[in-house]
Protein backbone atom coordinates (compact mmCIF):
# COMPACT_ATOMS: atom_id res chain seq x y z
CA UNK A 1 0.00 0.00 0.00
CA UNK A 2 1.20 3.51 -0.72
CA UNK A 3 -0.10 6.83 0.57
CA UNK A 4 0.61 10.18 -1.10
CA UNK A 5 -0.40 13.53 0.41
CA UNK A 6 -0.41 16.57 -1.90
CA UNK A 7 -0.75 20.17 -0.81
CA UNK A 8 -2.94 22.70 -2.58
CA UNK A 9 -1.77 23.92 -5.98
CA UNK A 10 -1.95 27.66 -6.48
CA UNK A 11 -2.18 27.95 -10.26
CA UNK A 12 -3.11 25.50 -12.97
CA UNK A 13 -0.19 24.50 -15.12
CA UNK A 14 0.03 23.19 -18.60
CA UNK A 15 1.40 19.74 -19.32
CA UNK A 16 3.41 19.37 -22.51
CA UNK A 17 1.15 17.81 -25.12
CA UNK A 18 1.67 14.16 -25.99
CA UNK A 19 0.01 14.78 -29.33
CA UNK A 20 0.40 18.03 -31.19
CA UNK A 21 -3.33 18.66 -31.37
CA UNK A 22 -4.11 18.06 -27.66
CA UNK A 23 -3.24 20.14 -24.62
CA UNK A 24 -4.32 19.03 -21.15
CA UNK A 25 -4.81 21.61 -18.42
CA UNK A 26 -4.53 20.53 -14.81
CA UNK A 27 -7.35 21.68 -12.53
CA UNK A 28 -6.20 23.85 -9.63
CA UNK A 29 -6.13 21.94 -6.36
CA UNK A 30 -7.51 24.25 -3.67
CA UNK A 31 -7.39 21.72 -0.83
CA UNK A 32 -4.85 19.12 0.20
CA UNK A 33 -5.39 15.75 -1.49
CA UNK A 34 -4.70 12.28 -0.10
CA UNK A 35 -4.23 9.42 -2.55
CA UNK A 36 -4.23 5.82 -1.27
CA UNK A 37 -3.22 2.99 -3.59
CA UNK A 38 -3.92 -0.56 -2.42
CA UNK A 39 -2.70 -3.57 -4.41
CA UNK A 40 -5.40 -6.13 -3.72
CA UNK A 41 -3.82 -8.85 -5.87
CA UNK A 42 -0.54 -9.28 -4.01
CA UNK A 43 -1.86 -11.15 -0.96
CA UNK A 44 -5.09 -12.17 0.78
CA UNK A 45 -7.01 -9.26 2.26
CA UNK A 46 -6.43 -8.87 5.99
CA UNK A 47 -9.29 -7.89 8.33
CA UNK A 48 -7.68 -4.46 8.84
CA UNK A 49 -7.41 -3.83 5.10
CA UNK A 50 -10.98 -5.02 4.63
CA UNK A 51 -12.14 -2.57 7.30
CA UNK A 52 -10.15 0.25 5.65
CA UNK A 53 -11.91 -0.39 2.33
CA UNK A 54 -15.28 -0.44 4.12
CA UNK A 55 -14.49 2.90 5.78
CA UNK A 56 -13.40 4.45 2.47
CA UNK A 57 -16.67 3.26 0.93
CA UNK A 58 -18.65 4.83 3.78
CA UNK A 59 -16.74 8.11 3.38
CA UNK A 60 -17.43 8.12 -0.37
CA UNK A 61 -21.15 7.47 0.15
CA UNK A 62 -21.48 10.19 2.80
CA UNK A 63 -19.83 12.76 0.55
CA UNK A 64 -17.20 13.63 3.20
CA UNK A 65 -14.33 12.58 0.99
CA UNK A 66 -14.32 12.46 -2.75
CA UNK A 67 -13.67 9.12 -4.42
CA UNK A 68 -14.33 9.62 -8.09
CA UNK A 69 -13.82 8.35 -11.58
CA UNK A 70 -12.72 10.42 -14.54
CA UNK A 71 -16.08 12.14 -15.04
CA UNK A 72 -16.54 12.74 -11.27
CA UNK A 73 -19.22 10.11 -10.67
CA UNK A 74 -18.66 8.45 -7.26
CA UNK A 75 -17.69 4.79 -7.29
CA UNK A 76 -17.49 2.24 -4.53
CA UNK A 77 -14.03 1.17 -3.47
CA UNK A 78 -14.40 -2.60 -3.40
CA UNK A 79 -16.28 -2.98 -6.71
CA UNK A 80 -14.97 -6.19 -8.35
CA UNK A 81 -16.25 -4.99 -11.75
CA UNK A 82 -14.30 -1.73 -11.56
CA UNK A 83 -12.03 -1.46 -14.60
CA UNK A 84 -8.84 0.54 -14.02
CA UNK A 85 -6.93 1.71 -17.08
CA UNK A 86 -3.33 2.32 -16.02
CA UNK A 87 -1.74 4.60 -18.60
CA UNK A 88 1.86 4.34 -17.32
CA UNK A 89 2.29 0.57 -17.75
CA UNK A 90 -0.50 0.41 -20.38
CA UNK A 91 -2.36 -2.18 -18.34
CA UNK A 92 -6.02 -2.81 -17.59
CA UNK A 93 -7.13 -4.30 -14.28
CA UNK A 94 -10.59 -5.48 -13.37
CA UNK A 95 -11.00 -6.11 -9.68
CA UNK A 96 -7.96 -8.18 -8.71
CA UNK A 97 -7.04 -9.48 -12.17
CA UNK A 98 -5.05 -8.04 -15.04
CA UNK A 99 -6.85 -8.17 -18.39
CA UNK A 100 -4.50 -9.06 -21.27
CA UNK A 101 -5.32 -6.68 -24.11
CA UNK A 102 -3.71 -6.13 -27.48
CA UNK A 103 -2.36 -2.67 -28.30
CA UNK A 104 -5.44 -1.77 -30.35
CA UNK A 105 -7.89 -3.11 -27.74
CA UNK A 106 -6.15 -1.05 -25.05
CA UNK A 107 -6.08 2.09 -27.23
CA UNK A 108 -9.76 1.68 -28.15
CA UNK A 109 -10.84 1.26 -24.52
CA UNK A 110 -8.72 4.21 -23.37
CA UNK A 111 -10.00 6.42 -26.21
CA UNK A 112 -13.65 5.76 -25.30
CA UNK A 113 -13.02 6.00 -21.53
CA UNK A 114 -11.43 9.43 -21.95
CA UNK A 115 -14.49 10.63 -23.90
CA UNK A 116 -17.59 9.46 -21.99
CA UNK A 117 -21.11 10.23 -23.27
CA UNK A 118 -19.85 10.72 -26.82
CA UNK A 119 -20.75 8.47 -29.76
CA UNK A 120 -18.13 7.67 -32.38
CA UNK A 121 -18.70 6.20 -35.82
CA UNK A 122 -16.57 3.27 -36.95
CA UNK A 123 -14.66 5.55 -39.33
CA UNK A 124 -13.97 8.08 -36.55
CA UNK A 125 -12.62 5.25 -34.36
CA UNK A 126 -10.48 3.90 -37.21
CA UNK A 127 -8.98 7.35 -37.75
CA UNK A 128 -8.49 8.19 -34.04
CA UNK A 129 -7.42 4.79 -32.65
CA UNK A 130 -5.88 2.99 -35.60
CA UNK A 131 -4.43 6.17 -37.07
CA UNK A 132 -5.85 5.60 -40.52
CA UNK A 133 -9.23 5.17 -42.13
CA UNK A 134 -8.45 2.92 -45.08
CA UNK A 135 -9.20 -0.31 -43.19
CA UNK A 136 -12.57 -2.06 -43.26
CA UNK A 137 -15.01 -0.40 -40.84
CA UNK A 138 -16.08 -3.81 -39.51
CA UNK A 139 -12.60 -4.14 -37.99
CA UNK A 140 -13.90 -1.97 -35.16
CA UNK A 141 -16.75 -4.43 -34.55
CA UNK A 142 -14.29 -7.29 -34.15
CA UNK A 143 -12.20 -5.41 -31.59
CA UNK A 144 -15.27 -4.30 -29.63
CA UNK A 145 -16.50 -7.91 -29.54
CA UNK A 146 -13.08 -9.09 -28.26
CA UNK A 147 -12.99 -6.36 -25.60
CA UNK A 148 -16.46 -7.34 -24.39
CA UNK A 149 -15.45 -11.00 -24.22
CA UNK A 150 -12.26 -10.29 -22.26
CA UNK A 151 -14.00 -8.00 -19.77
CA UNK A 152 -16.96 -10.34 -19.28
CA UNK A 153 -20.64 -10.06 -20.02
CA UNK A 154 -21.33 -8.77 -16.49
CA UNK A 155 -19.38 -5.57 -17.14
CA UNK A 156 -21.30 -3.29 -19.53
CA UNK A 157 -18.52 -1.06 -20.84
CA UNK A 158 -19.19 -0.40 -24.47
CA UNK A 159 -22.59 0.54 -25.83
CA UNK A 160 -23.59 0.02 -29.45
CA UNK A 161 -25.54 2.92 -30.89
CA UNK A 162 -27.29 1.15 -33.75
CA UNK A 163 -26.75 2.76 -37.12
CA UNK A 164 -24.05 5.07 -35.73
CA UNK A 165 -21.20 3.43 -33.80
CA UNK A 166 -19.97 2.96 -30.23
CA UNK A 167 -19.56 4.83 -26.96
CA UNK A 168 -18.63 4.17 -23.35
CA UNK A 169 -21.68 2.97 -21.41
CA UNK A 170 -23.13 5.50 -18.95
CA UNK A 171 -22.94 3.00 -16.10
CA UNK A 172 -19.44 1.78 -17.06
CA UNK A 173 -17.33 1.28 -13.90
CA UNK A 174 -14.13 2.69 -15.44
CA UNK A 175 -11.37 4.93 -14.14
CA UNK A 176 -8.28 6.12 -15.97
CA UNK A 177 -5.19 6.33 -13.76
CA UNK A 178 -2.32 8.43 -15.09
Amino acid sequence: MSVVALGPRQHPRQHPPRHTNRIRLVRPRTRPTLTITVDLASSPMSPRLSRLLELLGEIAESGEGRLSRTDDVPVTVADPNLVRILTGPRAVRQGDRTIPLTRIEYDLLLFLAERPHRVFTRLQLLHSVWGHDHAVARTVDVHVRRLRAKLGAGTPLLTTVHGVGYRLADEAPVIVER
